[in-house]
Order: structure tokens, then C-alpha cells, then sequence
């Protein structure tokens, strides 16, 4: 039986042209295209917006029954539904947000509402479709809180989302004031995609700068659950377009254009109306270029398709006005008898059309000011199948970092855009084939089938590990079944961490400090006779022999440094280190403290840590790099070890850490029960040397060496007092 893959985009696949009677119409998009090649590995179902207003429950009747056998579930939306959510806060405030124009984002408290409210009947749609063990993948910028939404009513769906647009950067996302909503809404999902690396790094900072989550490379752990991050850089149906030349129609329209213009050398720009598009650039562009070189009048012309859209708003309005003054000032200059500089054409154009263009024309003008992606370009090079081509592209599209072998411009740079224009023009016809299938040979690979089944394939990769996870967080059941083994036990060890295990972390460590709760669990537990309690931290001895004053408590400290056992302290620590070390490492650590607002420095007896959490993270990471790299050299020369713990670098004397110093009680007793719980990096040392019986629990992360995980240290010290209240 096939898996179900429920789509979900604003967009269905078909779009309902009429109702009585009946029509559809097929969806030439991207996204439509690209999932065919998943139909042979799912059964695929699509929710979305017919594109038709249905005004009574007849018509929706009729709709629903049509859609219905072709696995297709319409969101119903009022015309004020639309023009609020759609045209208001979809592309009246994220659209030219996440594109860099700031200027033109319009916040209305309104817009967000019916905003939620359309995700609201998406989110019904798909409680009603979806059954367990489907998977859901999200599309755009329409629905970005709509998988927390499903999260929030389906804690255990498989959840995928993937952003067409760009993601704007911290610095520019900051002016939502939905921003927490939408980050929350995003972060609902097990995998959130982007076209590139630059978004994923964007999304990555904005996360953390704003809501304090921090991923762990491209990873990071909410609520039990893995949530991934990466880049899926959407490609297009390469064979579709590097054959479509021989198809009969494009080849008719092939002959139409040429028995048209002769020829004559075009250079093309295909877009949408759009100020993200950088049309005017464009023309500016060319018509610098005609002004610099003018052996090139008469030999080479700027086709140019405006596809039209939302001309219903004013900024598009104003756009459309100052291209069509802008391509009449360039035609009536240097227009001749025989020659026209512009071929303009506002309106679209169907496939075999638009294939008899690329495949005609030499150059493709790609400069958008800013864009998600941009398959006009890749659609020119597969196209190209053996005709000569140049791609002139913009470095703010997306495409750019894949198509490098491309003449790369900046778009807001008219000398740079005629200069490239220069440079095409003047390859010959062996270079332009040369640049054409290089760039052909990374199309044809990245193609949109490939697209669609890793994004599928890692969602399915981070289902397995969700799974994992959910399995080793200790619930109800396996409480219970560690306590049945607690209580039949007579020889117990259990070993705790400290900071991020029994309190959370605090900005200022020295105020992270037991609870009575925490004393009193833990008094409990060692007047049982049965345990043995250490614990076994990175703290100093005078702080944990401050609030740890039982002495049937065996305290750790320094990472194994130092060991208080019946409340007499014992010296790990290599006796014939050379105690100067600390003078030759200090002032690396006072240098860069310096530089590093939010750094500290604190001094131990077997070592130096240098502290940054509450360091700005783009300048804690630069920070981390440099400092490591500059204590490499004299920890060698030392033979000290340097160590990276939880937003700190300790370097200390060699010779002892956490699993070093639990192996002797280890192997002290034939203990019947062992638990160690910890959250840290150090952990996994004790993690290590632990029996293949123990019991491992890992704190607020997932651990493949741990068998079990906890969220929180409060779970972690609720779970200590279920245990220290264990009737024997």
C-alpha cells in the first residue's frame, strides 16, 4: 500500500475556471510539475484554494465532488477572505518584506487576523483529510504558522515545510510584530527547507535572536522533537525543456519567428510584473549599453515579456507606467527604419511559445533585485539544446550560487548589467555553447524531480529519528519501569550533573543554585542505605561543599579534578604539572573578554573557563573559532586539555574528566542498579564508561550514547523525586 503525501499550498494543481458547468484548468506551476515524480512512491492529495468563489452550498457541493476524484481538497474562501489574506498580509506585508523592500510593507492588524484565520481552515482541511502516517508538506509564504497549528491539535504528525521566497535577515524580519507567531508556526514543522543556504543561515539567526533557540549546526531539539533545517535549491523538468525543440508546435513557432524577424539576435527578459523583478535596472542596463556601444544598433534587440499581474494595486500600476515610458524613451531615440532596440509584449505566453523564445534568442537578462530562486534562467539553459547561449544573471537570485559558470551582475549596477551585456555580445559562437552546457550539466542534475525526493527522503530520514527520540523519552510507562527496578535493587549508583541537569542554566552562574526541592530530593535519596549519590560536576569544591552539605553526598568537582568523599577532599589532578601555565594562558582570555561583551573569565583550581552565554551568537561563535585557535598551541606545549562545554572553553591540567573519575566507584561494587543523568558534551564521558545495564538519561538533548532522554532539569528532578519517594 502506497504512503500518502498530503500536500498543502495555496495553490492547487488545477484551477476551477467555471462551475456550472464543470471546467478545470491545469496548473503549468513549478510546484504542480515538480511533485509528478513522486506519483509512483505516494498517494498524493492536495489541499488548497480552487481559485473560484463558490457562492452557495450547491456549488460547493459540485466542486467538492469533481476535485474529490482526483484526490484534490478545496479551502473554501470568501472574496474578502482573499483580498485580506492574499492580497493583504501575503503580499502587502511578507511579500515585500522577505524581498528587501521595506519601504513598501504595509502592517494592518486586519490583514494578520484573516491571515490567521484562512490558516485556521487550512488547518481544518487537513484534520479532516490526513490520517496517521501521512505525510504533510507545506508550501510558501501563505501558510508559515499553519504547522504549528497542526502540531498544537497532532503532536506526532510528520510535518515538512519548504519557503518558495527568500528569508529575510534578522535585521529586516524584526519589523513583523507577528514575528514570535510566525517563528513558533515555522518551527511546528520536523523540516523547514529554503532554496539556498544564505535563507537557512537567516532563519537559523532570526530563530535564535528571537526566541532563544539555538540549532546545534542545522539541528536543534523543541518539545522532544527534532526540527531540521537545510537547503533544497528547487530545480525544473530539464528534459521536458532540452527537448522541447523537437516538439512539432515550438518548431512552427521556431519557423513563425524567424520568417518574422530574419536574423535578428535577441537578448530576452521574461518576468511577472514585479518590483522585485528589477525591470526598470534592466532597461537602464540596456539602454547604457546602446548608448556606450553603438556598433551594436541594428545587430541586437531586448525582447522583453511582462507577464501581468496585480495591476489592480498601485505600486504594480506605477511599475507598468515608468516601463512602458522607459521602453518608448529607448525605441524612440534609436529606433531606425529597419530596426527596433525593445520587443515588448505584456502578456504571457503559453509552454511551446515561451521554448521557441529561449530557444531563438542568445542572451537571457535574468537581474531580479531580489528572488527566491528564479527558474526563468534555468528554463533558457535547458532549453538551449544546441544553439549557442548566455545567461546574464543576477547575484540576489537564488539560482546564482548554483549557476556561477553564468556573467554574474549585481542588478543595482547599470554599468555592471551593459558591461555583461558587452561581454555576451562578444563571445563566440564556441564560448557561448561552451558557457551553455556547463551550465546544462548542473540543470540537468538539479532538476526538480531531485528537488522533491530529498526534501521527501529527509523528512522521512528526521520521522526514524523523531521516533527514536519519542522512544527514549522516559514517559509514564518507563518510569514505572525503571522504579520497579529501582525498588528491587539493594546496591544502587546514581550519578547526577549539576548545571542544565538538577537547575537550568542561569546568565550568572553563581545565582543557578539548588532549590529546596532539589536538597531535599536529594536528601532523601541518600539516606536510603541502598544508594550511593555522587555528583559529578564542573563546579568548584567551595561551591558544591556550599550547598551540597551532607557528607554521605560524594562530590565531583572540576570535571573530575577534585573528589570529596565522607566530607574529605581528594587531588586528581597531576602533581607535577607546572602550576605557571595559568599566567601564559590569562591574558589570550583577558584579550579576547575584552573583545567579547558578555564574556567571563572564571579561575578553578585545575583550570581557566572562559564563559559566553550571554554573548551575542554571531560574535560568540567568531569569538569560540579565534580563542581555540589561539590556545591550541600553548595546551600542547602545556599538556593541558581544551575542552568545549555549554556556551564555555575550559582548559585545565590533563589526566582526569567525569568518566575518568566515576570508573573507580564503578568498578567498587557489583552494583545492581546505575543511573547517570547529565545535558553536557562532558557527560558523554561518563555516559562511556557506564556498564551496558546502566541507565543513561541525556537532559534537553538527543544522545546516541544515552538511553533515555528528559526534557528539562525540572523533569529531570520531578523524575529523581518519583524515585527518592519509592516505597522498598
Amino acid at each position: 500500500m502506497k504512503k500518502r503525501l498530503i500536500i498543502v499550498a495555496n495553490r492547487l494543481p488545477v484551477k476551477v475556471t467555471q462551475i456550472d458547468p464543470f471546467t478545470l484548468q491545469e496548473s503549468e506551476g513549478g510546484l504542480a510539475t515538480g511533485l509528478n515524480s513522486l506519483d509512483t512512491n505516494y498517494e498524493k492529495h492536495w489541499i488548497g484554494w480552487p481559485g473560484v468563489y463558490a457562492k452557495n452550498r450547491k456549488e460547493r457541493s459540485i466542486i467538492l465532488e469533481a476535485l474529490k476524484k482526483k484526490n484534490i481538497h478545496p479551502v473554501f474562501l470568501s472574496r474578502q477572505q482573499v483580498e485580506l489574506f492574499y492580497e493583504g498580509y501575503c503580499n502587502g506585508t511578507l511579500w515585500p518584506l522577505f524581498h528587501y523592500f521595506y519601504v513598501y510593507t504595509v502592517y494592518n492588524e486586519k490583514y494578520y487576523s484573516v491571515y490567521q484565520e484562512v490558516n485556521r481552515l487550512f488547518l481544518e482541511k487537513v484534520l479532516e483529510v490526513a490520517r496517521e502516517g501521512d505525510i504533510l508538506w507545506i508550501h510558501d509564504y501563505h501558510l508559515l504558522i499553519l504547522p504549528g497549528m497542526i502540531r498544537e491539535k497532532w503532536k506526532n504528525a510528520s510535518i515538512g515545510f519548504f519557503l518558495h521566497i527568500p528569508f529575510p535577515s534578522y535585521e529586516l524580519f524584526r519589523f513583523l510584530p507577528e514575528r514570535k507567531e510566525i517563528l513558533r508556526g515555522l518551527l511546528g514543522a520536523d523540516l523547514v527547507g529554503f532554496h539556498t543556504y544564505d535563507y537557512m543561515r537567516h532563519f537559523q539567526s532570526t530563530v535564535y535572536r528571537i526566541l532563544g533557540y539555538e540549532f546545534k549546526l542545522n539541528e536543534m531539539i523543541i518539545d522532544s522533537r527534532m526540527v531540521r533545517i537545510n537547503s533544497f535549491p528547487m530545480g525544473i523538468k530539464f528534459e521536458k525543456f532540452y527537448h522541447s525543440s523537437e516538439n512539432e508546435k515550438v518548431i512552427s513557432y521556431i519557423k513563425e519567428f524567424r520568417s518574422t524577424y530574419g536574423n535578428q539576435k535577441f537578448i530576452l527578459s521574461v518576468d511577472r510584473l514585479d518590483y522585485s523583478k528589477g525591470i526598470l535596472n534592466r532597461l537602464e542596463g540596456f539602454e547604457l549599453f546602446l548608448e556606450k556601444n553603438p556598433e551594436y544598433r541594428g545587430q541586437i534587440s531586448l525582447l522583453i515579456i511582462v507577464v501581468p499581474s496585480r495591476t489592480n494595486v498601485e505600486q504594480y500600476r506605477k511599475l507598468k507606467n515608468r516601463i512602458d515610458q522607459l521602453i518608448g524613451k529607448i525605441n524612440g531615440k534609436y529606433s531606425t527604419i529597419d530596426w527596433v532596440p525593445i520587443f515588448y509584449f505584456f502578456r504571457s505566453f503559453d509552454f511551446e511559445q515561451l521554448c521557441a523564445i529561449y530557444y531563438i534568442s542568445e542572451i537571457a537578462l535574468v537581474t531580479p533585485l531580489r528572488d527566491g530562486m528564479n527558474l526563468i534562467a534555468k528554463e533558457f539553459i535547458a532549453t538551449k539544446k544546441d544553439t549557442p547561449g548566455v545567461l546574464i544573471l543576477s547575484e540576489m537570485a537564488g539560482s546564482a550560487i548554483e549557476l556561477k559558470s553564468s556573467i554574474i551582475i549585481n542588478p543595482n549596477n547599470v554599468n555592471e548589467i551593459a558591461n555583461a551585456i558587452l561581454t555576451a555580445c562578444r563571445m563566440t559562437d564556441e564560448e557561448k555553447y561552451d558557457h551553455i552546457k556547463k551550465l546544462q550539466e548542473r540543470v540537468r542534475s538539479q532538476n526538480v524531480d531531485k528537488w522533491a525526493n530529498d526534501f521527501i527522503s529527509e523528512l522521512e530520514d528526521i520521522a526514524e529519528k523523531n521516533l527514536k527520540i519519542q522512544e527514549k523519552e522516559i514517559n509514564q510507562k518507563e518510569t514505572d519501569k525503571i522504579r520497579d527496578l529501582y525498588k528491587k535493587s539493594k546496591q544502587r549508583l546514581i550519578i547526577l550533573d549539576y548545571d542544565g541537569t538538577l537547575v537550568p542554566f542561569n546568565a550568572d552562574p553563581k545565582l543557578a543554585i539548588p532549590s529546596e526541592k532539589i536538597l531535599k530530593t536529594i536528601k532523601k535519596l541518600v539516606d536510603d542505605s541502598s544508594n550511593t549519590i555522587i555528583i559529578n560536576s564542573g563546579r568548584k569544591k567551595d561551591f558544591l561543599d556550599k550547598y551540597f552539605t551532607e557528607s554521605k553526598v560524594i562530590l565531583i568537582s572540576e570535571h573530575g579534578s577534585f573528589l570529596r568523599i565522607n566530607g574529605i577532599w581528594e587531588n586528581f589532578l597531576k602533581q607535577d604539572s607546572d602550576p605557571g601555565w595559568k599566567e601564559e594562558i590569562l591574558p589570550i582570555l583577558n584579550k579576547i573578554t575584552d573583545k567579547t561583551p558578555g564574556s567571563m573569565i572564571e579561575e578553578k583550581e585545575s583550570g581557566l573557563v572562559w564563559h559566553y552565554r550571554n554573548t551575542d551568537k554571531w560574535l560568540a561563535e567568531l569569538r569560540e573559532t579565534q580563542l581555540m585557535n589561539m590556545l591550541v598551541y600553548h595546551c600542547t606545549k602545556n599538556n593541558l586539555s581544551l575542552m568545549k562545554g555549554n556556551k564555555v572553553i575550559e582548559i585545565k591540567v590533563s589526566g582526569s574528566n567525569k568518566g575518568i573519575a566515576i570508573t573507580r566507584f564503578i568498578e567498587m561494587k557489583k552494583w545492581d542498579f546505575i543511573m547517570a543523568i547529565g545535558d553536557d558534551v562532558t557527560d558523554e564521558d561518563m555516559f562511556d564508561v557506564l556498564p551496558d545495564y546502566a541507565l543513561s538519561i541525556k537532559i534537553g538533548q538527543f544522545s546516541e550514547n544515552a538511553r533515555y532522554t528528559l526534557r528539562s532539569p525540572q523533569k529531570a528532578v520531578e523524575f529523581l523525586e518519583i524515585l527518592s519517594e519509592s516505597e522498598i
